[in-house]
């Protein structure tokens, strides 16, 4: 026999206000279980019920999620938007009625079909390059597939029974013609597989990155001059791209290896910035694996490799100060992320260069905040994070899920148990739904951390559900 549903008292705070709103509104749809809503949008039962008994403030990504996934027409979406504008949600109209027809935001195809969660590089279709029966022929895949996670291979044969783009003529595929160059092809191709990884996670992405390598050594052999050059830069960028999907999966040593090779690579493309650039990189999968030494000589030796007119120099210097913070080096820490603030700051930068576009005072804040946990000053290190979830643009689910988790942490050192629980059952959710080793990594770690507060009931929730999450 079922429980029966807590008591909900919607005017004791605005938690519980929004909370008994998305009960009522999932209420409506006969049969809707929290474990089935749970498995629709992909955030875990546990953590909607406490949002739903008002517990806990849902963030606005489940919100959304949980909004479509009922069909409440944005007024659920409404009220999570006043709470944070400071407005008592307690004195509006409740949520309209809730409309029927569920869809679940987190799945892959409904996401693709989304215009607010599509890449913004334009076009319904993608033409790319690859290896099929020994060939190199370019195909026509909806971006769509791609952004859902299918890698080209399996679009092709996924789509080849009911698309004329993926039917070859008779007589086989056709080949690629020596005047189309795949080029621009690939770069389109990369983009879009990055904002795949930033929805999905990188399980998705990685096999098509190794196929989309292996294209392009096949490519090279047939071009000579300035395109092989182009090319090899190009494998290059995705071999750097492979290593880092790895290293957010897990896997330093598959990422050591793909970093390697680009690193390897790098020295013929005659393209001294993206050496550089793969160097900062090494430095900070340094960082991630807990190897000071060598995060701080690989990030100092690109600084000083680095063109003074690129954001290159501050990148490297971003990644060094985590070496320093993991030698215990305070002084250290903060002079190079204040060096890189100083760097980044400069009113010569080249507008043009594309390393580093994402580089900017929040991103270096946010890194210095996992350095200050390192440190020992978790509370700093809690605000540093509260800080950057609240700027990260929309789109970065799983970046928002990494630093969730590094909060809860946070929180943990500071002796806040009930708080670092509920935080880390936010980060548990974006971590299951994107597959992020690195995610679920910080929270096993804080799960130990918590064990001496196994008592408190926010506690035993998430090492309840960190469990089921293991065993599933």
């Amino acid at each position: 026999m079922g429980q029966a549903p807590s008591v909900l008292t919607p005017h004791e705070s605005a938690e519980h206000f929004l909370g008994a709103a998305m009960r009522e509104c999932r209420n409506k749809h006969r049969g809707l279980s929290l474990g089935k809503l749970s498995a629709k949008i992909n955030f875990h039962a546990t953590y909607l019920g406490r949002a739903e008994r008002g517990k806990q403030l849902p963030s606005l990504d489940v919100v959304i999620a949980y909004d479509r996934a009922v069909g409440a027409n944005g007024e659920l979406v409404r009220l999570r938007k006043m709470i944070d504008e400071g407005i008592d949600i307690r004195k509006v109209s409740p949520a309209h009625e809730a409309k029927t027809g569920l869809h679940g935001a987190k799945d892959p195809a409904a996401l693709a079909d989304d215009p607010g969660a599509q890449t913004p590089w334009g076009g319904e279709e993608i033409s790319l390059p690859i290896f099929h029966n020994g060939e190199v022929i370019v195909v026509s895949v909806p971006r769509r597939t791609i952004i859902a996670g299918l890698g080209a291979a399996a679009a092709v044969s996924a789509t080849a029974p009911a698309a004329t783009a993926f039917s070859p003529p008779r007589g086989g595929p056709p080949r690629l013609a020596p005047d189309i160059s795949p080029i621009q092809h690939l770069k389109d191709m990369r983009r879009v597989l990055i904002d795949s990884d930033n929805l999905f996670g990188p399980r998705s992405v990685i096999p098509t990155v190794q196929q989309q390598i292996n294209v392009i050594q096949q490519l090279r052999q047939n071009r000579g001059g300035a395109d092989r050059r182009e090319l090899m830069q190009i494998q290059t960028q995705f071999a750097e791209f492979c290593g880092w999907l790895h290293q957010d999966a897990g896997d330093f040593r598959a990422a050591q290896y793909w970093t390697d090779r680009a690193l390897e690579w790098s020295h013929l493309t005659n393209d001294a910035d993206l050496t550089v650039y793969v160097l900062a990189r090494k430095a900070q999968l340094a960082g991630d694996m807990a190897d000071p030494i060598q995060a701080i000589d690989v990030g100092e030796a690109a600084q000083e490799r680095a063109r003074s007119d690129t954001k290159l120099p501050a990148v490297a210097a971003v990644y060094a100060a985590h070496g320093y913070a993991l030698q215990g080096d305070a002084v250290a820490t903060h002079r190079s992320y204040d060096r890189a603030l100083e760097l980044l700051g400069a009113t010569d930068l080249d507008p043009s260069s594309p390393w580093g576009v994402w580089m900017d005072p929040a991103y270096i804040e946010v890194h210095r905040a996992r350095s200050l946990a390192a440190l020992g000053d978790h509370r700093s290190a809690a605000a540093g994070f509260q800080t950057a979830i609240r700027e990260l643009p929309q789109g970065y689910h799983r970046d928002r899920g990494v630093y969730l988790a590094r909060e809860a942490a946070a929180y943990a050192g500071a002796q806040e148990p009930d708080r670092a629980a509920d935080i880390a059952l936010q980060a548990l959710s974006v971590g299951t739904d994107t597959g992020s080793a690195r995610i679920l990594t910080e929270l096993t770690q804080l799960d130990t951390t918590l064990t001496r507060w196994r008592s408190v009931p926010a506690v035993t929730e998430f090492h309840d559900a960190l469990a089921s999450t293991r065993q599933a």
